[in-house]
């Protein structure tokens, strides 16, 4: 899939940290409030995480514009979806679903076993695209988001998907 054509002029090209202005600027995009997920990630955290071993970053396009963004972590066997957003102007047409079925096949492909994630509990939208792929509830984090001066409860969510 990496750098395949999708429909209606969609692509998702794999990112690097020459893409990190890129992803900061969409992800504050992405997570501005009501979004209970803390502060946006600057720029020199996603050069960072791009920069280590195991990180993989996606950035989907439609018309050649950013509109989606997805940062996974892979140590052995196991993985971790750091985080995943789509531009509000673009939501609700699939995009994180596309971004998250195209992180999901190249771990998959890597022979990774398990594969987690949080979410906010209230984010409704998330948890359901995430059951769909086959998420389970594997925990929770009491308080771990902060918004609006609440406390919001994470859901650790997990897929232990087929081997490929």
């Amino acid at each position: 899939m990496t750098g395949e054509r999708q429909t209606g002029e969609r692509e998702i090209l794999p990112a690097g940290p020459v893409h990190a202005g890129v992803l900061a600027a969409l992800h504050a995009l992405a997570f501005r409030d009501p979004a209970p997920s803390g502060p946006a990630w600057d720029e020199a955290a996603f050069a960072n995480l791009l920069a280590m071993p195991g990180v993989e970053g996606w950035i989907l396009t439609e018309g050649g514009a950013p509109r989606a963004l997805a940062l996974w972590r892979m140590v052995l066997d196991e993985a971790e979806l750091l985080t995943i957003g789509t531009d509000p102007a673009a939501r609700g047409h699939g995009l994180g679903r596309a971004l998250l079925a195209q992180g999901l096949h190249s771990l998959t492909a890597r022979g990774v076993a398990k594969i987690f994630l949080e979410v906010a509990v209230i984010n409704t939208a998330a948890i359901a695209l995430y059951a769909s792929a086959g998420f389970i509830e594997a925990g929770r984090r009491r308080g771990y988001y902060q918004h609006g001066g609440q406390s919001i409860d994470a859901l650790i969510m997990m897929l232990e998907p087929p081997p490929p």
